[in-house]
Order: structure tokens, then sequence, then C-alpha cells
């Protein structure tokens, strides 16, 4: 329950960053001026932020206390296995839940060495980021994009190996590209899309 609760308020405040990126007036008073939105750098940001708390109070509080009183474990089969979900797959369950409600903004886990080929980069753009934050991991790599007709912002930060079970899962999964990890390595990255409108 608390998972699902988690993932909600995710969406919930993803939702709303949205609204304040794109200059809603009907936040503001009528003889306020209207506000020329936030910039999509700044709300990158702020979701970053947002995933950043949900992901680590998840795995603090939720993962490893369950796990350390042997209540239930985590696994990457937690659906099968009736198990909490992964920290990884947590995040990637909240960004799909986001990217259905149809407000634009996504977010996902990407890797130059994933172990499925889904959290590969899919654009030149992912993949060079993904280089960049190998060599340059202080600070996301942002850009304008383009998806059919479309301008999106993308924003891609460094996800970083924070825990030992982030290292033995990657370095001990049988279809890890990647068996190297030490804590504080960049595995990854978070992809945040926002649409351009």
């Amino acid at each position: 329950m608390e998972l699902i609760r988690t993932a909600v308020a995710t969406t919930a405040v993803a939702l709303i960053v949205s609204v304040l990126a794109n200059g809603s007036q009907a936040l503001w008073a009528k003889d306020s001026p209207a506000p020329t939105g936030i910039s999509p750098e700044k709300v990158a940001d702020y979701v970053h932020a947002i995933l950043q708390a949900d992901r680590t109070i998840y795995t603090t509080q939720i993962v490893m206390r369950m796990q350390d009183k042997s209540i239930v474990r985590a696994t990457e089969h937690w659906e099968q296995d009736n198990a909490l979900p992964l920290p990884a797959q947590f995040l990637q369950q909240s960004g799909r839940i986001v990217a259905e409600s149809g407000r634009g903004i996504r977010y996902r886990l990407i890797s130059l060495s994933p172990i499925y080929q889904r959290n590969a980069p899919v654009t030149d753009f992912e993949r060079k980021a993904l280089e960049t934050l190998t060599r340059q991991p202080d600070r996301p790599v942002t850009g304008r994009v383009t998806s059919g007709k479309k301008q999106y912002f993308q924003a891609i930060y460094p996800d970083r190996a924070v825990s030992d079970a982030c290292i033995s899962c990657h370095n001990t999964h049988p279809l890890s590209p990647k068996r190297d990890f030490k804590m504080n390595d960049v595995m990854g990255g978070i992809a945040i899309t926002i649409p351009l409108e």
C-alpha cells in the first residue's frame, strides 16, 4: 500500500510541476501579472529532486527495513515472488504511471551497460549524455530534442551506485554486461523529458 501511495504522490507532484512549467494562469489572481512560466531546466531539477527523495525513502525506509527485519525482500521478479520491487524498478514503474497520465512528462533509467536493452539509450543525445556523465558526473546534461513534430527538453542526471544492493545486483546479474561497479560509480542516468509547447 505504501508503494502505491508513493507512486501516486510522485505522479501528483510531477503533474503539478507540469502545470507550473506551462505557466498556467489558473493558479494566479486576476490582478497579478501573468507568470512567464518556469524554465524547463528548473522543472527538470524539481522533478529530479522529487525522484531522488522518493527513491531514497523507498530504498532506506521500506526495502532495507523490510529486508533487515526479514518481513519481505525486494527482488527482480517481485510480482511473481510476492515481494517488493527493486528501487530501480520502483522508479521505472512510477515513470510509466507518469507517462500514461498524458501530460507529456516522462522519466526513465538509462545506461550504457543495461541489464535489459529497454534501458539502453534510444537517441544519440542520450548516448552522448551518458558518456559525458561517466567523465563529468557533477551536473546533468541537458538539451532540446525532437520526437516526431514535437520539441522536448531533456535532462540526463547521473544515476550512481548508492547502496550495496545496487552494486551486487548489477555485478552478479547473468545478463549484466558490466560486473565491476563500485560504490558511487555512475551506473547510468535518469532521463527526464519535458514537452516544450
